[in-house]
C-alpha cells in the first residue's frame, strides 16, 4: 500500500512506516506529535489504484514528526564579467521529518 500526497507544493511518495523528509511544517509542532495530511492524490491498495480529481475523498495519512532539520549547504555564485562584480551566497533549506504511521481511505483503516 502507498499514496502520494502533496504537502508544501511538492508531491510525495509515502508508505507505512517510511521516512520522508518534506517542507518544513509549522515549528509548533513538536517532535513526536501527529500530522493529518489530507491532500491525498493517488492510493494504491490490494492492487486498487485510487485517483483522486484533484484529491481522494475521504482519505487522508497519518504521519508522527520525527525532527526539524537544514539540508546540506547549497553554494550560489554569481557574477557579471567585466564588471568586477561577485557573490557568494549559501542556502540551506529547513525540512520536516515525518514517520508514517497510516494510511487511510474513507472510513477504512490500513497499517
Amino acid at each position: 500500500m502507498y499514496a502520494v500526497v502533496d504537502t508544501g507544493g511538492k508531491q510525495y511518495r509515502v508508505e507505512p512506516e517510511a521516512i520522508v523528509a518534506v517542507e518544513k511544517l509549522p515549528a509548533r509542532l513538536r517532535r513526536g506529535e501527529l500530522v493529518e495530511l489530507e491532500r491525498v492524490a493517488m492510493v494504491e491498495q490490494d492492487g486498487k489504484v485510487l485517483v483522486g480529481a484533484p484529491w481522494v475523498e475521504g482519505a487522508k495519512v497519518t504521519c508522527r514528526v520525527v525532527s526539524h532539520g537544514r539540508g546540506r549547504k547549497v553554494d550560489v555564485f554569481t557574477f557579471k564579467a567585466k564588471d568586477n562584480y561577485k557573490r557568494k551566497k549559501g542556502h540551506r533549506q529547513p525540512y520536516t521529518q515525518l514517520r508514517v504511521e497510516k494510511i487511510t481511505v474513507g472510513s477504512e483503516k490500513e497499517d
